[in-house]
C-alpha cells in the first residue's frame, strides 16, 4: 500500500505544463530547438526563453481562448500538433481516483485563429486523453469507456468502439491497473495515423467493494468500486488494434491467459506495423517482452526475465525508447544484482550500457543524436541523487555531471534535443532552488543553488547509520530538540513506512518535518527519527530491496525495531517514552511494531493501515507476498491482525470511511480483534474521507489536533 508523501510547506516548485501525451500531472513542454518552454500564465500560452533570463513572449493570448458566449478557458494542459499550427487544450478537468484525467477539450487553430470544441456532442467533462494524429487531421479520445475519433476538417465524430460500459473498459483502465501499474491513458495512435492500438479491460467479474456514505443524504447509500483483493482473479486484459477508416478492431493474439497475466506496458514498436508490449505473469516474477505483428495479429517473444521475488513493470507508463534506427530499445533490469540499463535488439540480444556495482535510480533522457544517455544515480550515498551521462554504445564509464557542491537530491527535466535541462536541487539544509544548465557539460545558464543558513531553518536534521544485531547497516535521520542536552533523557517519535513503495530517509529539504504535529516538536522536546530498513526502494542493490519478498510485516518490522534498540544505546533516549506513527503501509508497520515489539514501543498512531494483508488489492500485495493458496501463511502470519492480542501500549487508530485504496473494513477487522482480546485503544474515523484524509472543512487541522493530543498524553513532552 502506497504512502501519502508529505512535503514541507515551504517547498518551492516550478509549475510545468504538460503535453497531452502525459498520463497525468505536470510536465515541461519544450519548443523544437530545446531553448524555450511553453506554459500557461494568466490564461495566456506563453513562450519562455531559457537562454535569456526566462524572457516571456505571449504565443496565444487568452482573448483567443474564449469560446463565444462562454468564459475564458482555464487550461490545465495542452499539446501542439507536429506542424505547430494547432493546439489541443484540456479544460474543466475532474479527478478519476487520483488525477484529473477527465474533462473537456478544445482545439485552437493558429492560422485561422478559430476555437473548436472536441467531442461537443459528448457529455460535459467526459473526455479523456485526447490526442492528435501525427498529421494533425484527427483527434482521438475516450468517453464513457469507448474510443472516438473526430475529423478536424468536417468535425464529424465517429465511435471506434461501441461495447464500452462501466466495467468493460476501452482505452483506459480499472482501479487496480491505475493504482498499481500507473496505467491511465490506454490507447496509442500509430505513427501513420491509420490505426489505434488500445487496451480493453474486462472488469465485469470483479467484485465491488461497497463504501457506505452515511452523511450526504437522509438514507445511507453505497459507492461501488471494482476492487480485486488478494486471491481474486484480476480483470481480463487484451490488446486491440482498430482501423480508423473502417472502425473494425483486430484482437492481438498474445500468448497466455488474458486473466492470469498482466499487460502493464504497450507501445508502437517504432513503426506502424508492430506493437511492443511487456507481459507479467500473475505472480509477477516473470517478465516477457513481445513484438506483435498487427497484420497477422501474432506475438513473438523476444526477451524474458525471471526473478525469485518479482520483476517490476517498465518504469515509464508511456513511451518506449528505441535507438539504432529502431533496432534496439532501452531497458532496465536488476538481473545482475544491480539496476542497470541495457540495450536490447529485436532478436532479444542484450548489451550492458551502465557497468559497476551501483543502481541506476531512473533514466532521464535518451539522446541518440549525441550518442548519450542521461540517468540518475548515487553510488556512494543511497540518500542522494545525481545526474550522470553514459555513451549509448556502452564503451565508456558513466560520468557524473552534477557538481560536488550540489550534493543532495537533484531532479532534471532535459529538453528533447538534450541541449538544456531544468535542474531542481535541495538537501536537508538547502531550500529547493532551480536553474537551467547546458548539457552535456552542465554549465549553469540561469538560476542556480543557494545554500540557506541551517540556523534559519525551523529544525536541522542529522543523518546517521546504525548496524543492527543482524549485521544490517541502516540509514536514518534525526531531528533533535531545541537546546539539546545529551546528559538528559528525551521522548522519541519514530516515523515509519517500511514497504517497497517509498523511502523515508533521503537527503532532501523537508525531511524531518511532521505536518501532523500541531506546534513544534523540537520546541516541545521530542526527538523525531526515521530509519529505512531492508525492502525500502533505496539504491542499495537488488538484495536490499527484494529481501522483503514474503516478509512484509516480518523482516521490515524487525529491522525497524533492531535499529531502535541500537539508537537507545546513545543514552539520551528515554526508553519509557517511545512512540511510532505511520500512514498506509506505515500505519501497518506501526501496528506491527507496537504489537510485536512492546518492549521497544509504548505508543502508536496508525493511519489508514492495512490490518489484514488479505484485504488489499491483488496486484500490489501478490507482487510482494506471493499467491494463494500456497503462500497464504505469509499474508496471515505477517499481518497486524495476527498480532493484535499482544498489544500492551497505547494505540490510536485513524481511518477514513471513504478510503477506496485501503478500505475501512481493515479498521473494523482490527477493532473486532482488539475487542476480542479486551485491548483498550482509541479510534478516530473520518466520514467519507479518502486515503488522504484531506477532504472536508477543518479536516487537516482536526487530524493534526487529534495526533498531537494523543502523542502528548501518552508520550509526554520534554527532557528529564
Amino acid at each position: 500500500m502506497k504512502t501519502t508523501k508529505y512535503i514541507f510547506a515551504a517547498l518551492i516548485q516550478i509549475l510545468l505544463v504538460s503535453s497531452a501525451l502525459a498520463q497525468y500531472g505536470e510536465q515541461t513542454y519544450w519548443n523544437a530547438d530545446g531553448t524555450k518552454t511553453l506554459e500557461v500564465k494568466d490564461g495566456n500560452i506563453i513562450e519562455i526563453n531559457a537562454l535569456k533570463n526566462a524572457e516571456e513572449t505571449i504565443l496565444v493570448s487568452k482573448e483567443n481562448l474564449k469560446p463565444k458566449n462562454q468564459p475564458y478557458l482555464e487550461i490545465a494542459r495542452f499539446a501542439f500538433s507536429s506542424d505547430k499550427q494547432k493546439i489541443l487544450l484540456n479544460t474543466n478537468t475532474q479527478k478519476v481516483w487520483r488525477y484529473d484525467t477527465r474533462g473537456d477539450y478544445w482545439l485552437y487553430n493558429l492560422a485561422t485563429k478559430t476555437l473548436t470544441q472536441i467531442g461537443a456532442n459528448m457529455p460535459k467533462e467526459s473526455l479523456m486523453f485526447a490526442k492528435l494524429s501525427a498529421d494533425g487531421s484527427q483527434v482521438a479520445f475516450v468517453s464513457g469507456n469507448n474510443i472516438y475519433v473526430q475529423n478536424l476538417e468536417n468535425n464529424q465524430t465517429k465511435a471506434l468502439t461501441t461495447d464500452g460500459t462501466l466495467r468493460l473498459i476501452n482505452g483506459t483502465f480499472d482501479w487496480v491497473y491505475e493504482e498499481e501499474f500507473d496505467c491511465r491513458d490506454g490507447f496509442r495512435w500509430s505513427p501513420d495515423g491509420k490505426n489505434i492500438a488500445y487496451w480493453q479491460i474486462d472488469a465485469r467479474k470483479i467484485k465491488n467493494y461497497l463504501m457506505i456514505n452515511n452523511t450526504d443524504s437522509l438514507y445511507p447509500f453505497t459507492t461501488p468500486v471494482e476492487y480485486p483483493v488478494v486471491g481474486q482473479d484480476p480483470s481480463s486484459c487484451k490488446i486491440g488494434v482498430v482501423n480508423v477508416a473502417s472502425g473494425k478492431t483486430k484482437w492481438m493474439n498474445v500468448p497466455g491467459s488474458a486473466i492470469q497475466n498482466y499487460i502493464p506496458r504497450m507501445e508502437w514498436a517504432n513503426n506502424s506495423d508492430e506493437l511492443i508490449l511487456q507481459q507479467l505473469n500473475r505472480r509477477q516474477n516473470q517478465s516477457t517482452i513481445m513484438l506483435v505483428n498487427i497484420a497477422k495479429a501474432e506475438a513473438k517473444t523476444i526477451y524474458q526475465e525471471t526473478d525469485k521475488a518479482w520483476v517490476d513493470a517498465k518504469s515509464e507508463a508511456i513511451g518506449w525508447d528505441f535507438i539504432n534506427n529502431g533496432n534496439e530499445f532501452i531497458w532496465q533490469s536488476e538481473k545482475d544484482g544491480w539496476r542497470h540499463i541495457y540495450a536490447i535488439n529485436r532478436e532479444g540480444k542484450e548489451r550492458l550500457i551502465t557497468k559497476g556495482n551501483y543502481d541506476v535510480i531512473s533514466v532521464v533522457a535518451v539522446n541518440e543524436a549525441t550518442g548519450l544517455l542521461y540517468f540518475m544515480a548515487s553510488p556512494n550515498n543511497a540518500l542522494q541523487s545525481f545526474l550522470y551521462k553514459v555513451a549509448l554504445n556502452g564503451d565508456a564509464e558513466a560520468e557524473r555531471l552534477t557538481p560536488d557542491n550540489q550534493a543532495g537530491t537533484n531532479t532534471y527535466d532535459i529538453s528533447p534535443n538534450g541541449k538544456l535541462a531544468f535542474q531542481s536541487y535541495s538537501n536537508s539544509y538547502t531550500y529547493p532552488v532551480s536553474g537551467v544548465v547546458a548539457l552535456p557539460g552542465h554549465q549553469q545558464i540561469s538560476g542556480g543553488t543557494k545554500s540557506a543558513n541551517a540556523k534559519t531553518l525551523p529544525f536541522t536534521p542529522e543523518f546517521f547509520r546504525v548496524t543492527t544485531v543482524d549485521g544490517v547497516s541502516i540509514d536514518g535521520w534525526m531531528v533533535k530538540p531545541n537546546n539539546f542536552d545529551a546528559t538528559k533523557k528525551y521522548p522519541v517519535l519514530f516515523y515509519v513506512y517500511g514497504e517497497p513503495a517509498s523511502q523515508t530517509v533521503k537527503d532532501v529539504f523537508g525531511v524531518g518535518y511532521n505536518r501532523l504535529y500541531a506546534g513544534s516538536m523540537a520546541k516541545d522536546g521530542y526527538i523525531y527519527i526515521s530509519v529505512d530498513g531492508r525492502g525500502s526502494p533505496a539504491p542499495k542493490g537488488r538484495e536490499w530491496r527484494k529481501s522483503i519478498y514474503h516478509n512484509i510485516g516480518n523482516l521490515n518490522i524487525r529491522d525497524q525495531a533492531m535499529a531502535a534498540k541500537e539508537i537507545f544505546k546513545w543514552g539520551y533516549i528515554d526508553t519509557t517514552r517511545v512512540a511510532v506513527w505511520g500512514w498506509s503501509g506505515g500505519g501497518s508497520s506501526t501496528l506491527n511494531l507496537l504489537f510485536q515489539y512492546p518492549d521497544v514501543y509504548q505508543t502508536g498512531i496508525s493511519i489508514a493501515a492495512v490490518d489484514n494483508q488479505l484485504n488489499y488489492d491483488n496486484i500490489y500485495q501478490e507482487r510482494y507476498m506471493g499467491l494463494l493458496p500456497d503462500d497464504k501463511h505469509y499474508f496471515v502470519d505477517n499481518s497486524p491482525l495476527a498480532h493484535a492480542s499482544k498489544l500492551k501500549g497505547n494505540l490510536l487508530l485513524i481511518h477514513g470511511t471513504g478510503d477506496d485504496n485501503v478500505h475501512y473494513n481493515n479498521a473494523e477487522q482490527m477493532i473486532n480483534e482488539l475487542i476480542k482480546h479486551n485491548k483498550p485503544f482509541q479510534l478516530m474515523t473520518y466520514p467519507n474521507r479518502t486515503h488522504n484524509i484531506s477532504e472536508g472543512e477543518g479536516t487537516s487541522k482536526h487530524l493534526a489536533s487529534i495526533f498531537t493530543k494523543f502523542l502528548k498524553e501518552n508520550c509526554a513532552i520534554g527532557a528529564r
